[in-house]
């Protein structure tokens, strides 16, 4: 049982580890590299849900959690049939914890840009509080944008 609770700690840990659309967390491969920067001003702010990952390592960890847990009720047919429900259940549980443990509070950010056009961008809330009027920069790395305050000139 030790095992168990031991695998189930180690596998949310994992879970917890996943990543994260926060403006003030950088992926180390997007250090030191050239990134576009546009000027802007925020219109509006919402609250946003960042829906969690489904990868499978919640479902998979649950159901061997729960297969181990399961084939320890009855003998013979009766620990068959724990072992295989306790496995169904066990993997329903982990993809829900997955989902859970993976999903984030975020803002989406509509900004016009200094040419008129409009972005909107969703992230996880940060440090700084963004504001419809606040100045703006907007930075794209690989793809990926985030929104910051503009620094004072």
């Amino acid at each position: 049982m030790k095992l168990i609770s031991t695998f189930v700690a180690a596998t949310a840990l994992v879970l917890c580890g996943c990543s994260t659309t926060s403006p003030d967390v950088i992926k180390r491969e997007d250090a030191q590299r050239m990134s576009n920067v546009l000027d802007g001003v925020v219109l509006s702010t919402r609250d946003v849900t960042v829906e969690g990952s489904q990868s499978g390592i919640g479902t998979a960890a649950g159901g061997v959690v729960g297969g181990v847990a399961g084939s320890t009720v009855g003998k013979g047919k009766g620990a068959i049939v724990g072992t295989v429900i306790g496995a169904v259940a066990g993997g329903v549980a982990g993809n829900a914890i997955e989902r859970g443990t993976t999903s984030e509070q975020a803002i989406e950010i509509l900004v016009q840009l200094k040419n008129g056009e409009r972005r909107a961008i969703v992230q996880a809330k940060g440090a700084e509080m963004l504001s419809a009027g606040d100045a703006v920069i907007i930075i794209t790395t690989g793809g990926k944008a985030r929104v910051v305050r503009a620094p004072r000139s």
